[in-house]
């Protein structure tokens, strides 16, 4: 088939004989249409040179005719021009398969190196030029979840103990983080949310109940704006809520920060001047409103306030007591509990500043801004690019940014799966010491991990293998094979050289292979789904509902392995698909057992065969499969840069967040990624400004 230069390829949906297909049209070459939104129709992109090329010599020959493979259709037809609409993540899901080296099939003849890295640059060049003609979305209006809640009352008030226990929090420092120093201690205290009552009892606000723990999206975080929706339920909670911190006995001087700027009674009170009083009044009103509200308060707000509490005061209340009310109604405002940054930039350059400021606070605080951050929100100059910066690494050096490892690690690696696993305690009785289990140890180690990058500004791809970890004498036997036992309380942990490329990192620890594992044995294909989201942030689709289980009758199925076993779904078609894509990453990883610990065989003496295929590169061993996303960077930054982004918007991403993602890896890349240069990129990035 004669090449045609330039060529318009069209990706589309559509329906023949009743299936559902993705479209690749080749048609002659004309200009017209473009990828513009989901709502266009016709949209293309006018290919040359390697990406046409390589379309056109690895692709068509399987993608043609009436039974294309994997129902995916490249024709040289003007039929398959019809006007059907086209979602522009298509494009990018091609791009994908190229970098990633998923397509051509491994038994397939397959470009080489070089002609994939230069087909990708071109064709992602030409995909992003159509992208930067979308405008940048925007997250909706929503409330703020159950931690940014607390967080937000806590320093609203500088309250010097908690307000409500967040069950959700992992990891309870106990003074060893210290962001500022930029060194993680070698030995530390920490606590764990599954070691009882008394890892709850800290000091918090007496008769103050927290309300309903908020959902994760599906392969997203607890701070999507989708799902932070007002029931009338919750916000009658939210109203009971905030008369109860501030009717709490614990909510007296001693703990409450700005009692003296807010709450205090003004020395010789009674002796001012009525405008000398509504003049205090409303400077001690009008600061609480800007720091709740998160931007200048206008003049009809702030009179309402100030009107309800000189005529309370009127009326011979005590000042403290008209004070409390006052911060009773501005916790049950609207304005406190909603969160209206959904697209940073506006016509309104000083909405737009405070909107950044509230951005910055939330993404790396989980909480709002503080006085510094709305001043120069209030000067405008918080978008200049140095001033922007300087904020930024304040911030993480502030201890604040421990609530951003509190949130961020623990829901992308969804650690709360390890909560719940609970392995068969014949086959394990070691998981278990008294009534507790080595998963309160288990959990801990990634997300120490995690906070020393962090803290140490060290590169991201030390999540896939560190040099270093965080363990207890627990888990140091647990890895050797062993046992070890700490009380269960606050638990010593240790920094730990790490030697071995199997151990290193947080995608192999304990508590990943444990809560990816069933009772009673390993799981490959969850263990691939979770890779798969995690890893690569490509979460496979939800299997068929009509998949048959695998039989456990059968007399010669513990003669087989699991791989064995589960080739019987890799036999039907409708199965394959994602078996293909999820089977080499989970068997990567069968050398470790249902709890974590290394195996060199089946319980059967069988072999375990981890061998499989990885971005189009063979390996035989979890060592193999780690050397090639460390040599395949880029790959798992961009995954990686995209979970850091979805989080800090509040949003899922889109095509066009694809410019942003790009970007920021570009600018990280030179550098090694350092993980704090990276949350700089984020915030510097189009996505993050809005423009």
């Amino acid at each position: 088939m004669k090449l045609m230069d330039p060529m318009r390829i069209t990706l589309r949906p559509f329906r023949s004989a009743g299936v559902y297909f993705l479209a690749l049209a080749i048609l002659t070459p004309f200009l017209g249409g473009s990828l513009a939104s989901a709502e266009d129709t016709a949209q293309s992109v006018v290919l040359t040179g390697k990406s046409a090329q390589l379309v056109q010599n690895y692709c068509i020959d399987c993608h043609s005719g009436a039974e294309p493979e994997g129902d995916f259709l490249i024709s040289t037809s003007q039929e398959a021009n019809a006007q059907d609409d086209v979602e522009p993540s298509h494009w990018l899901k091609l791009i994908n398969v190229l970098k990633t080296r998923s397509m051509p099939p491994s038994d397939s003849e397959r470009p080489a190196d070089g002609e994939y890295l230069a087909a990708v640059e071109e064709l992602q060049m030409t995909v992003h030029e159509e992208l930067r003609k979308l405008p940048i979305p925007t997250t909706p209006i929503r409330r703020i979840n159950r931690a940014q809640y607390a967080n937000a009352v806590q320093d609203l008030f500088q309250l010097k103990l908690e307000v409500f226990a967040l069950p959700e929090k992992m990891a309870r420092d106990y003074g060893y983080y210290k962001p500022a120093s930029g060194k993680m201690p070698n030995s530390l205290k920490v606590g764990s949310r599954p070691l009882g009552k008394s890892q709850l009892i800290g000091k918090r606000l007496a008769g103050v109940a927290p309300f309903p723990q908020d959902l994760r999206a599906e392969h997203g975080f607890d701070n999507r704006g989708e799902l932070l929706t007002l029931s009338p339920l919750l916000l009658e909670s939210f109203l009971r809520l905030s008369k109860s911190i501030v009717e709490s006995p614990d909510f007296e001087p001693k703990n409450v920060g700005i009692w003296d700027e807010c709450f205090a009674t003004p020395a010789g009170w009674k002796s001012l001047s009525r405008d000398d009083q509504n003049t205090l009044l409303r400077e001690r009103i009008q600061e609480l409103l800007r720091i709740a509200f998160r931007r200048s308060v206008k003049t009809a707000t702030l009179e309402r306030y100030v009107d309800y509490a000189t005529d309370q005061l009127a009326k011979d209340q005590e000042f403290s007591g008209v004070m409390k009310s006052v911060a009773s109604a501005v916790l049950a405002s609207p304005k406190f509990f909603y969160r209206n940054d959904g697209s940073a930039a506006s016509s309104d350059e000083a909405s737009n500043n405070f909107t950044l400021a509230s951005r910055l606070s939330f993404f790396l605080w989980c909480s709002i801004p503080d006085a510094m951050l709305l001043d120069l929100a209030a000067k405008g100059e918080l978008r200049k690019s140095e001033v922007l910066r300087a904020q930024v690494q304040r911030m993480i050096d502030d201890p604040r940014s421990k609530r951003f490892c509190d949130s961020f690690p623990a829901q992308w690696l969804q650690l709360e799966r390890i909560v719940s696993s609970v392995p068969d305690r014949q086959l394990f009785p070691d998981f278990y010491f008294a009534k507790f289990r080595a998963s309160m140890h288990m959990m801990l180690e990634p997300l120490l991990v995690f906070e020393t990058i962090l803290v140490e500004n060290r590169s991201i791809m030390e999540l896939v293998h560190s040099s270093f970890s965080y363990r207890s004498d627990l888990l140091t036997k647990w890895y050797q094979g062993g046992r070890g036992s700490t009380p269960p309380s606050t638990i010593p942990f240790a920094r730990v050289k790490v030697d071995d490329i199997r151990q290193g990192g947080v995608i192999t620890t304990l508590a990943a292979m444990t809560m990816t594992s069933s009772p009673t044995e390993t799981k490959p294909i969850t263990r691939g789904a979770w890779l798969a989201t995690v890893l690569m942030n490509d979460p496979p689709e939800p299997p068929p509902a009509d998949v048959p289980p695998l039989p456990n009758d059968d007399p010669e199925l513990e003669k087989k392995t699991i791989r064995e076993q589960l080739s019987v779904h890799r036999e039907n078609a409708a199965c394959a698909g994602c078996h293909n894509q999820l089977d080499p990453l989970g068997f990567a990883f069968e050398n470790y057992d249902p709890v974590g610990r290394w195996r060199e065989s089946y319980e059967n003496d069988l072999t375990i065969d981890v061998g499989g295929e990885l971005f189009g590169r063979s390996f035989g061993n979890i060592q193999e499969f780690k050397q090639i996303v460390l040599a395949e960077d880029r790959l798992f930054a961009e995954a990686f840069t995209r979970h850091l982004l979805s989080y800090a918007l509040g949003r899922a991403l889109e095509p066009v967040d694809e410019l942003s993602v790009a970007e920021i890896v570009e600018r990280s890349r030179q550098d090694g990624y350092p993980l704090r240069l990276i949350l700089q990129n984020i915030t510097s990035s189009p996505a993050f400004l809005g423009n």
